[in-house]
């Protein structure tokens, strides 16, 4: 890559501001150096040259390379993932859906691939990766189910658990799999679907399909 490599003094005294600039550097080297090459393929010590930083400071934060690469991963997806205000429960689930499809496809995808890939054969991997990203996204999900159930929009009864299994897990078997693609038809259509059938019927202010094309192909009944 062409891009000159940020680099970090290392013979400053140690301290939070030196500490937090080497680790973004490392981060932001291995988001750089995944553009092209894939985890197998990556090096700690291509990191560290990429980064301007020594391999000792990689290893003062991460045990591995993979640990690294799900902590850029995660960096990258964060934000871009998190649920935003609505006036329901309902709409910040279907908005947060179509935003984790678009985010997860193209290079962050593959990555993210490449680690539950990596994660079968390292189960310490695929731990961090739960640790890291899905557990708290999970809680998050969680989170706003709850307040749904408080609000009326789902059942008091609903298991929140397997409900998130329904609308998140088929954004990560295409991923995997790789069937049928992570594209704009299917990020607007996974939520509608898939919140539908776990809206409560008559709850206030939200608006379920009943059996009718509402344009975006889908036939969908009341539960």
């Amino acid at each position: 890559m062409a891009s000159v490599s940020p680099q970090v003094d290392e013979k400053r005294p140690a301290g939070r501001p030196r500490s937090e600039h080497a680790r973004k550097a490392i981060l932001d080297a291995t988001a750089r150096l995944l553009e092209k090459a894939t985890l197998k393929s990556l090096a700690i010590e291509s990191i560290a040259r990429e980064a301007g930083v020594g391999k000792a400071t990689i290893y003062r934060w991460w045990p591995n390379k993979a640990a690294i690469v799900i902590d850029a991963f995660f960096r990258e997806v964060e934000q871009r993932t998190a649920f935003e205000h609505a006036p329901t429960a309902t709409e910040a689930i279907r908005h947060q859906v179509s935003r984790m499809v678009r985010a997860i496809a193209g290079t962050t995808g593959r990555i993210a691939a490449q680690i539950i890939a990596e994660g079968q054969s390292d189960p310490t991997v695929l731990e961090h990766f739960r640790a890291v990203f899905l557990r708290q996204r999970r809680a998050a999900a969680t989170e706003i189910f709850r307040n749904g159930i408080a609000n009326g929009e789902f059942h008091d009864d609903l298991d929140i658990e397997l409900a998130i299994d329904l609308i998140y897990g088929p954004i990560w078997y295409r991923l995997m799999v790789g069937h049928q693609p992570l594209d704009s038809t299917f990020a607007e259509r996974l939520p509608h679907l898939s919140i539908s059938a776990l809206v409560k019927p008559g709850a206030s202010g939200i608006t379920v399909p009943n059996g009718h094309d509402h344009g975006n192909g889908l036939h969908v009944l009341n539960p």
